[in-house]
């Protein structure tokens, strides 16, 4: 694994405008950032697929877990979402996607950081914006990376008629993700409609979660946080109605980082994960602190012999904190990159690479892409 400098392709700006990504430029910094690329080879990416679908089975393992023996707390699992999550467990209800975070150099077993398993991003770069970029520049190599064809054949497994498509309107890079799938959906021969997360209302004659034309809503494919669901006015309607939403509910569980612990509990020393706790004390002066519930490493900080290496702001921490050894590995000419697994019903799908000076990957890391050979 190695990391190359390469020249950006002319008029790149348009070209991958021309494919969705419009934010890929945030305060006159090239957020996608094709003027290097990460070489694998085919070992490697082997090795990094296998991870990814290993520690996936871990993860539902650990989940199975929290449901058996009532972990609930651990995770500040609000009390009404309980029989909702065992209830969409035992259902089994349609999940599509997610994406790991693993921190590796190509040396020793690739590590682990966290599961974004609800409301993961970096999708169309990942799935779509590389690959065009690799057909252009290198047509010879090859790319792990088979996640737009892997989600249209997920999608075909869901049985709704209309799948509604919803996140929040603000966000141009949540609006964008939800209309790639909404495309990789009608690809797979469903009707879709987008709709704003505000705009979802509910109809008390019928019980159901209705769309601006007052129809009811069969499935809803919603980049929102499920925990912030539960917090919002109509949480009151989700129980008996979660059935409804992708990703299910019971993602909660893995989204969570309060799931960490658990699974190095019930797997120490696997080599795929990192020493993970409940409190500092078995760290030692060396660790990661991390809110359970979070996004785009916010409110992160980490401590090397007492000191800060590196810490983010934001607002989250007030659910509780999980600690976590600090990841082995090495920089890239002063670039240090986090490996984004995106698993696709439930088996690795393909690899998107974050990069950034500091110790912590952000919501504005670089987004790097890859080959292998």
């Amino acid at each position: 694994m190695k990391r190359t400098a390469m020249p950006p392709r002319q008029n790149w700006q348009a070209k991958v405008e021309e494919v969705g990504l419009t934010f890929h430029t945030v305060g006159g910094v090239p957020y996608w950032d094709e003027s290097a690329c990460y070489e694998l080879t085919a070992a490697e990416v082997d090795t990094l697929e296998a991870a990814a679908n290993e520690v996936h089975e871990r993860c539902i393992e650990a989940a199975g877990a929290v449901i058996e023996h009532g972990w609930y707390d651990r995770l500040s699992i609000p009390p009404a979402a309980v029989p909702e999550i065992e209830a969409s467990w035992e259902r089994d209800d349609f999940s599509i996607y997610g994406r790991f975070d693993f921190a590796w150099d190509g040396q020793g077993p690739p590590k682990m950081l966290e599961y974004n398993a609800d409301t993961p991003t970096t999708l169309l770069e990942a799935a779509v914006v590389q690959w065009t970029w690799l057909q252009e520049v290198a047509p010879s190599m090859d790319q792990f990376n088979s996640i737009h064809e892997r989600l249209i054949e997920a999608w075909r497994a869901q049985p709704a008629r209309l799948v509604h498509f919803a996140a929040v309107g603000e966000s141009e890079e949540d609006t964008q993700t939800a209309l790639y799938m909404r495309d990789t959906c009608q690809q797979a021969g469903r009707e879709t409609e987008s709709i704003a997360i505000e705009e979802i209302g509910f109809d008390s004659r019928s019980g159901r979660f209705v769309d601006m034309q007052e129809r009811p809503i069969e499935a809803l494919f919603k980049l929102y946080p499920w925990e912030w669901m539960w917090g919002e006015s109509f949480g009151q309607h989700l129980p008996g109605r979660c059935q409804h939403f992708i990703e299910p509910v019971w993602k909660m569980l893995l989204s969570n980082k309060g799931l960490l612990p658990i699974l190095w509990e019930m797997f120490p020393d696997h080599p795929n994960l990192l020493p993970s706790y409940d409190t500092s004390l078995p760290l030692g002066a060396c660790y990661v602190q991390k809110p359970r519930l979070s996004r785009e490493g916010a409110n992160v900080l980490m401590m090397e012999g007492g000191r800060v290496l590196d810490q983010t702001a934001g607002q989250y921490g007030n659910e509780g904190f999980v600690y976590q050894a600090i990841a082995p590995g090495r920089d890239f000419d002063g670039q240090r990159p986090v490996l984004g697994l995106w698993m696709v019903d439930g088996e690795s799908a393909g690899m998107g690479i974050r990069e950034e000076t500091r110790r912590i990957t952000t919501n504005s890391s670089r987004f790097v892409p890859h080959w292998f050979q």
